[in-house]
């Protein structure tokens, strides 16, 4: 369907930053602010959430007073162009990244929302834009950020991408990790499987990474970790593997997202372990 153009004097087509910061102006409090680079001022948003499409995760070098800094970039379509820009650190990226772990569906519009919290520190919730319902997560400090990033990336792109480090010039990654080692990592850090087992699993095989394992190997070492997560949740292993068959080896082989089906048959098994 073609949008009718308006002709005319207008602004430049750029995206609208926000940046994150429990601050004051004016007796008024907020939680995030535009940033007006030539005249060197803050100016408040006092809207608290941001409704539209998420479409791109990524990180950025980012140089502020004198020091190189990181920075994510949550990039969302609305009726602008919007980035939200925080510390890879702060506490409103890692409760965003956390949340956005949950989501399957991205063709949705999303509520990001900015919430305060203790000693000036500002969190990310997330809602559903249509149900209004909070998209809820599990609080975990040790969490592989960089992992949850290239998940989101992956999910978003339909690829499996490796996470770039960009600068504000640089638009190419400097490396790139081989796709079946990817598969691996995002699946243990999904199932929180020790990393220890997995490296003793590559010693066993003479390898130092999946990659250079074949297919069957790779799928095998998949299927250990998955199991081993459900032997901790359920005491019946066999049902547990036939579930896994039908739930992840065979809608992956339809042609499927394997994150997904594992999530799924991940949510199977907590349900039989509850009833």
């Amino acid at each position: 369907m073609m949008t009718e153009i308006k002709l005319g004097l207008c602004n430049p087509p750029e995206p609208i930053y926000l940046y994150v910061k429990n601050g004051e102006s004016s007796g008024e409090t907020y939680l995030w602010y535009h940033y007006n680079i030539e005249q060197d001022k803050t100016i408040p948003v006092q809207q608290r959430g941001l409704t539209g499409y998420l479409s791109e995760v990524r990180v950025t070098a980012k140089e502020y007073k004198t020091k190189d800094t990181t920075k994510l970039d949550i990039v969302v379509s609305a009726d602008e162009v919007y980035i939200i820009r925080t510390g890879i650190e702060t506490n409103f990226a890692k409760t965003f990244l956390l949340a956005a772990s949950q989501v399957y569906d991205f063709s949705k519009p999303l509520v990001i929302a900015a919430t305060s919290g203790d000693e000036n520190t500002v969190f990310c919730r997330l809602y559903d834009a249509t149900t209004k319902v909070r998209v809820r997560s599990e609080w975990n400090p040790n969490a592989d950020w960089f992992s949850i990033i290239s998940e989101l990336q992956s999910r978003l792109s339909g690829s499996f991408p490796s996470v770039p480090l960009m600068s504000e010039q640089q638009t190419q990654p400097k490396s790139v990790a081989h796709p079946q080692d990817l598969r691996v990592k995002y699946i243990r850090t999904l199932l929180n499987y020790p990393l220890d087992l997995v490296k003793e699993y590559l010693q066993f095989q003479e390898v130092s990474s999946p990659s250079q394992l074949p297919i069957s190997k790779i799928d095998s070492l998949v299927k250990t970790m998955c199991l081993g997560w459900a032997a901790e949740k359920f005491d019946n292993p066999a049902h547990v593997e036939d579930l896994y068959q039908q739930q992840v080896v065979d809608v992956v082989a339809t042609g499927a997202d394997e994150l997904t089906a594992i999530k799924s048959w991940m949510q199977q098994v907590q349900t039989l372990k509850t009833s």
